[in-house]
């Protein structure tokens, strides 16, 4: 196994692990989940409302025991995208690959425990791409506008940042151009950020202080900003449970969703210069309080609380790409890829199959691009 699948797996599976284990605290304050687990959650766990089929009838959904969540379908949504091309992706070919992924092809739905549509699982930022794509057959590259602006874009961005291992500006370019399908504002800057810090941890060699600082140079506004602040305020720190009130004080001036998760704010998931995703500064704050280290940062992201899910779900995919899937317990993969009837291992091979074409397609282009210049130089 080479470097690009080791690390291509590595990746999704831990992106999958956290997602899954963060769906059992998704929505919840920390408190709140000490109160109905007994303490701090250690690992997966059954949903925080036992009764889920009837606990919330507009999304009856049974997150825990190893389900995974929409962060890891859309993922695989994506991958399958990559699977069609089998290149760099637009917003047209994007468009043109989402539409089927979400409305046409079955699937087994984890949360649902039944084949289904991914359509009637994903959330109602998610449904805006049938909506505009589909039905309002507005331009891709302009379709994220209007829809509220949140994590739902950045959340499964880490095939880009495969497909671009090594090549962090680039991975940020095609995201952005992706998401623009999905997201605007800072939830469209936080799609090409995350698939930037993916690509860096893709390199070999890199270590968790490489992806925050190509992170922190890349964003703009205010995800720069909440970027910095989170891991500046992550220095020092000991231990994800010191970490966890320390990162929430820090990201709390740039997130619109206020205090209370399931109370948000007049102002929240509006567009902004000043504002930003709470996820990915969080997820890249456990990353240097943990130091890359996968159970550490899996467990402070989960305990936090509020989205949970995603932020587990980011930092399970720069620390899987960082460190590989031996990294992650075992018996966490085997209990999520059974319940979830998904092979990570199989994904992470065909990206890295998929990675390698275009990196060899990148070169020759490149090449051809220099013999050119090279004429125009008369060199």
């Amino acid at each position: 196994m080479n470097l690009l699948v080791h690390k291509a797996i590595g990746c999704l599976s831990g992106a999958a692990v956290g997602d899954s284990l963060g769906g059992s605290t998704e929505g919840y304050s920390p408190d709140q989940i000490k109160d109905r687990f007994g303490g701090y959650v250690m690992g997966i766990e059954g949903p925080f409302n036992v009764d889920w089929k009837n606990a919330r009838p507009v999304s009856p959904f049974h997150k825990g025991d190893g389900h995974v969540t929409d962060d890891t379908l859309m993922t695989e949504a994506l991958i399958h995208i990559y699977e069609k091309y089998e290149s760099h992706l637009d917003a047209y070919k994007f468009a043109e690959g989402i539409i089927p992924e979400l409305i046409e092809n079955p699937r087994w739905i984890p949360e649902l425990e039944r084949d289904s549509l991914l359509v009637h699982r994903i959330f109602h930022a998610e449904k805006w791409l049938v909506i505009k794509l589909h039905h309002g057959h507005v331009d891709p590259r302009e379709a994220g506008v209007g829809n509220i602006v949140n994590c739902g874009a950045a959340m499964y961005m880490s095939p880009v940042g495969i497909v671009n291992a090594g090549n962090p500006a680039g991975a940020y370019k095609e995201a952005i151009e992706i998401a623009g399908a999905h997201q605007s504002s800072f939830g469209r800057e936080a799609a090409g950020v995350f698939a930037a810090a993916v690509a860096t941890a893709m390199s070999p060699g890199a270590t968790e202080a490489d992806v925050i600082e190509v992170a922190r140079n890349l964003a703009n506004d205010g995800t720069k900003a909440a970027i910095i602040a989170v891991t500046e305020a992550a220095k020092g720190v000991g231990n994800w449970k010191d970490a966890i009130p320390i990162l929430r004080q820090a990201v709390s001036p740039f997130d619109s969703v206020g205090d209370v998760y399931r109370q948000p704010s007049l102002d929240s998931k509006r567009p902004s210069r000043t504002k930003a995703i709470e996820e990915l500064p969080i997820a890249l704050g456990f990353l240097a309080v943990a130091q890359g280290a996968f159970e550490d940062g899996i467990l402070g992201a989960i305990n936090y609380g509020r989205d949970s899910d995603s932020i587990a779900t980011m930092f399970g995919s720069m620390s899987g790409a960082l460190n590989g899937r031996e990294v992650i317990p075992p018996k966490w993969i085997e209990t999520i890829e059974q319940a979830s009837r998904i092979n990570l291992t199989k994904n992470g091979k065909s990206l890295a199959a998929i990675a390698a074409k275009i990196a060899k397609s990148d070169l020759e282009e490149y090449q051809r691009h220099t013999i050119t210049i090279n004429q125009l130089l008369g060199e």
